[in-house]
């Protein structure tokens, strides 16, 4: 069965119309004559939203008792048993009601996506996890329903439902938005045009970054190797040398001139080693390009112009800057070096050579020898065997009637050791074969025969042999361990980048994969894993439907181990699939770890993601295990009094006194109230954890709201002094809420103030904001118990925490900030404890 695709559409903020693009596709889709059915669509009683749907298929909502409340959620299993073609589920972000079967509606449109239906979504930017708390700082607004990006990236269509912010405010002035009563409030909080202008651009930016990903992909599939300049990425190449500072920043000011552009760092590392470049300078270096918002890469490769070239061409780079030679004039005369050669073969590629203080002052010797002997070294080592001995007799047979043989022979055993230094063992062999020959030919009498008449010139000659075979055999076994050694340089090196990766918290696995693909120089690294109803049998290796794709990296991936170049077994049901070449077997153990380290971190983003499901069950159980243990104390207690109260007036065979009765009926009465107070507070505890509590700001005086608040108190109002301005501007709140917060705090200020020390309330004006003050003179809190003391179900103190529910702080914060405001404790000067409520001002007409 194919997986249904994911079209999602995208919006800066709430009221742009994605609910109205996500409907109108869906009947565009249904006069296409395409089976379309409506999951969930939340219209927010908008009246063209809702015209939309008439006519259109809904399938019924799954109905949820939680705590009392009851609430609909997408009916996935109806939506499987109706089998349509394509289905309109809104909200993609939206977390499920506790004890449903997923978290998220993601995870529901999941289920939907392997079961062939196509469907479609829809999300704002604010709730994309990447952005979360950027959106907060912007707005001010934390927003609990997030949505990971990768889901959203994912898709197989992301459009921006796009519209100005002048456009979006007459919307919600002319009430198509919100209700009238909310419109002005909304205007001039969250839906400010700063605040719009700033979620559209993060919108466009996201939505940017997702085209990019699609046009890669296209690139990679069709087998483009040119660059399209659809947007400027600036790379630089960095060599470890001190000239990188110096081109990191100049880079940087390049792609700075155009919005938007791309900053990538690349270092070539040589494939039989990291000679010539210093660790420290490059780590170093990648800090100065991350903190600059680029990003570090590393590439293998021994021909560095066309590794440079590969790399900007893969990631579609249209700007390359390169640092100046440092090799001096004669140098360059044996070798154009790195800047000439990638300049001639850029082709689109704009190059930028950037002059620096090292410019020409010659080459550093590298720290470590040369890793092996290279291609060039061997065919110079060939080139003395073959031309030099023959260069060597025609100089010396003018002379061989003067110089003895000896000596001859001492001549070809220094041209045959520097064979074995340029070339190794066998150009050595060969020269010292045919330089035995040579000297048996012109120099050893008889003249021009290959025999030996003097057993001192044989003993000469053997010798000669066995010195050039023995130099050159130790040459070859140093070029060995050195390539070994170099190697494992570039092996620790790699490791060394993996564990920073996972240090630097990078452990993602895209992320992980994507620096796989780099390090090797592949076309594309995908996890596979075994599905779990597939049957084993010998040829799944080659089976697509066996194996489904966990994460990939770079072109088209591998959808088998049988399609790979280059496969790496994790364990009975993971692979790892590389394609791009055969790697050897040292290649293949730095892959197997980059290998282990993709399935470890896959293990840990399954495991977090377990218990973030499991989180909420765990909280629920919790609290109603400290609900249970707490409310055998705080609803006894009242109940117990009003029942004693009660019977004791109902018995006949006691004659009360009108003091008595009246003092029983007293005592029956603050029972009762308390007891209705405690069971408010936990209904509105539950609706706040539900998300379910509404809100109704609207513009208050303190100096009216703050009196009825005290009167609220009862017996304890004596207990409490308000100094409340009539100076002060009308708030925003909703005023039984904060009628209800003003009772908890003084309440609880009360309880804890020496008798004989009244709590005082006052408030005051501060810019946009106007806080109020709950002021007692009692032990206060340690400011390390703060943030506890917010808590349900906590008491902090003497008493322990079954002695009382302890609701009133956790439910006046919650209350507080679903009017907008915060509620902090801080230190009464004196001594004491002093809750500062912070609410916004009405907007001033």
């Amino acid at each position: 069965m194919r997986r249904g695709r994911l079209r999602v559409y995208l919006g800066a903020a709430p009221g742009v119309g994605k609910t109205y693009a996500m409907l109108s596709e869906g009947r565009r889709a249904r006069e296409r004559g395409r089976d379309v059915v409506v999951g969930l669509v939340e219209t927010h009683g908008r009246p063209r939203t809702t015209a939309l749907l008439e006519g259109m298929e809904v399938i019924p909502r799954r109905t949820v008792t939680h705590r009392g409340a009851t609430f609909t959620e997408l009916d996935v299993a109806a939506v499987l048993a109706r089998e349509p073609r394509v289905a309109l589920v809104d909200e993609l972000a939206h977390t499920n009601v506790p004890g449903s079967k997923n978290v998220k509606r993601w995870q529901d449109i999941d289920q939907l996506l392997d079961a062939g239906i196509d469907v479609v979504s829809t999300v704002n930017i604010q709730h994309l996890e990447s952005v979360n708390d950027v959106v907060q700082e912007i707005t001010g607004v934390p927003q609990r329903e997030t949505v990971p990006d990768e889901v959203v990236r994912r898709a197989d269509q992301v459009e921006l439902v796009d519209m100005s912010p002048e456009a979006l405010r007459r919307r919600m002035a002319h009430g198509n938005v919100y209700a009238p009563a909310k419109v002005d409030a909304a205007l001039s909080n969250y839906f400010r045009v700063g605040n719009l202008t700033a979620l559209r651009e993060l919108a466009l930016l996201w939505v940017a970054g997702k085209v990019d990903d699609q046009l890669d992909h296209y690139r990679a599939e069709h087998g483009i190797a040119s660059t399209w300049e659809a947007r400027e990425r600036v790379v630089v190449a960095l060599t470890g040398g001190p000239e990188g500072d110096t081109l990191v920043r100049r880079a940087a000011r390049i792609a700075a001139r155009t919005k938007g552009a791309d900053l990538l760092a690349v270092h070539v590392t040589s494939a039989d080693g990291l000679a010539g470049a210093d660790p420290a300078s490059l780590a170093r270096q990648r800090t100065l390009v991350e903190s600059m918002g680029g990003t570090y890469h590393q590439v293998v490769g021994d021909d560095i112009p066309r590794a440079l070239l590969d790399f900007a061409r893969g990631v579609n780079a249209t700007q390359l800057v390169l640092g100046a030679s440092r090799r001096g004039r004669f140098a360059q005369i044996f070798s154009r070096g790195v800047g000439v050669e990638t300049t001639a073969r850029s082709g689109s590629i704009d190059v930028h050579m950037i002059t620096h203080d090292e410019a020409k002052k010659g080459r550093r010797r590298p720290a470590r020898t040369r890793a092996a002997l290279t291609r060039k070294r061997r065919l110079t080592g060939w080139a003395l065997a073959v031309a030099g001995m023959p260069l060597l007799t025609a100089a010396l047979v003018p002379f061989r009637d003067v110089v003895s043989l000896p000596s001859e022979i001492l001549f070809f055993l220094t041209l045959t050791v520097g064979v074995a230094l340029a070339g190794g063992m066998w150009p050595a062999i060969t020269a010292a074969v045919g330089g035995s020959l040579l000297l048996n030919w012109f120099f050893t009498p008889p003249i021009g025969e290959f025999t030996i008449n003097d057993p001192e010139n044989l003993f000469a000659l053997l010798v000669f042999v066995v010195v050039a075979a023995a130099v050159s055999t130790i040459v070859d076994i140093a070029a060995h361990r050195t390539r070994e050694a170099a190697r494992a340089s570039a092996d620790a090196e790699l490791l060394s980048t993996l564990a920073g990766h996972v240090l630097r918290g990078q452990s993602a696995v895209p992320s992980l994969l994507e620096r796989t693909r780099e390090t090797f120089g592949l076309t594309s690294v995908t996890l596979l894993e075994r599905r779990s109803e597939a049957a084993r049998t010998p040829d799944d290796q080659s089976d697509p439907g066996a194996w489904r794709i966990v994460a990939t990296s770079g072109g088209a991936p591998s959808t088998c181990p049988g399609q790979s170049d280059t496969d790496v077994v994790i364990d009975d049901d993971m692979i790892l699939a590389a394609q791009g070449g055969l790697l050897d077997a040292a290649d293949r153990t730095v892959l197997e770890a980059f290998a282990a380290e993709a399935a470890v971190a896959l293990r840990q983003e399954r495991l977090q993601e377990a218990a973030e499901q499991a989180r909420p069950l765990a909280e629920a159980d919790k609290m109603r295990t400290a609900l249970l243990a707490a409310v055998s104390h705080d609803l006894r207690t009242p109940l117990a009094s009003a029942r004693a109260a009660v019977e004791s007036l109902g018995n006949t065979d006691v004659t009360w006194s009108d003091h008595d009765r009246a003092e029983l009926l007293a005592t029956a009465q603050e029972s009762l109230d308390k007891l209705g107070r405690l069971v408010a507070n936990l209904l509105d505890m539950s609706r706040l954890q539900a998300g379910v509590l509404g809100a109704t700001p609207q513009p208050l005086a303190l100096e009216e709201v703050v009196p009825r608040a005290i009167d609220d108190l009862g017996p304890l109002r004596d207990r409490v002094e308000g100094d409340i301005s009539v100076e002060l501007p009308e708030i925003l709140a909703d005023p039984t809420l904060l009628e209800r917060v003003l009772v908890n705090l003084m309440a609880n200020a009360v309880r804890y103030s020496p008798p004989d020390q009244p709590v005082l309330i006052t408030a005051s004006w501060h810019g946009d904001r106007v806080e109020i003050r709950v002021m007692d003179r009692g032990p206060g809190i340690p400011p390390e118990d703060h943030d506890r003391v917010f808590q349900p179900f906590q008491r902090l103190g003497d008493r322990d925490n079954h002695s009382g529910v302890g609701l009133g702080l956790a439910l006046s914060r919650g209350l507080t900030e679903a009017m907008g405001g915060t509620l902090l404790p801080e230190e009464t000067p004196g001594g004491g404890l002093t809750m500062r409520l912070t609410l916004p001002i009405a907007a001033r007409r």
